[in-house]
């Protein structure tokens, strides 16, 4: 299947799940997982597919595509991302979905500062608690950044990202990922926030992912393949 028909048919199965968990069926953006994909493919889906939505891991593999495409695409960064990247980061990127630490936000404001741009970013939580994975760790700290995040004025925080673990089953899955939905409702309720983004599932759990609130998908595989 080319490229166009992989994206129209998880659009599909968007549609459906968002409607399955009783919300309209534009209720989720897909985020395509661009990361190791070359910028033709990256054109191929924006002009046949009208997707304009991108994720990259890497801020370097970022500035090598985006002089090279249109302007219209709306760039995110869904890796780790050191805080010696954050200016380049916060010059390229539209949004950053894995923010984990108070020295990472400090260099985004400052860089978003700096170009005088406003970026919008999610605090990535680690809720399963593996050691393999970035992210924050504990309620506490989470409510803490959040607070911190919002007094950022070039910072726009909507929300939190997460991951799941690899071959959880489906009870596991639901579980973390409702465990996050609570988490940013409790941001909001306790901080007064409005967090309306949750960057939750991926190729293999994009359904339970939405079934428990999810506003964004990331998917690459079942777009373009196997890296």
């Amino acid at each position: 299947m080319s490229i166009a028909e992989n994206i129209a048919q998880i659009r599909a199965m968007i549609a459906e799940y968002s409607l399955a968990s009783g919300r309209p069926a534009d209720a989720v953006r897909l985020l395509a997982v661009s990361k190791t994909f070359p910028a033709a493919d990256i054109a191929e889906a924006r002009e046949t597919a009208q997707q304009f939505m991108f994720g990259e891991n890497r801020v370097q593999e970022l500035a090598e595509k985006a002089p090279v495409l249109p302007d219209d695409i709306q760039w995110h960064i869904i890796g780790h991302l050191q805080s010696n990247k954050a200016a380049k980061a916060a010059e390229l990127a539209h949004w950053v979905h894995s923010v984990d630490s108070e020295k990472l936000l400090n260099k985004l404001q400052t860089g978003a500062e700096a170009g005088n741009r406003t970026l919008k970013i999610l605090l990535e939580v680690n809720w399963t608690g593996e050691e393999s994975k970035s992210g924050i760790r504990g309620t506490d700290e989470a409510l803490r950044l959040a607070e911190k995040a919002a007094s950022c004025k070039n910072l726009q925080l909507n929300g939190l990202m997460t991951m799941a673990e690899f071959d959880a089953t489906e009870a596991r899955l639901r579980e973390t990922f409702s465990g996050v939905r609570e988490l940013r409702n409790r941001m909001e309720r306790e901080l007064g926030l409005a967090l309306p983004e949750l960057s939750m599932g991926m190729s293999g759990d994009f359904r339970e992912a939405i079934l428990e609130g999810a506003t964004i998908v990331r998917i690459g595989t079942a777009i373009f393949g196997r890296r």
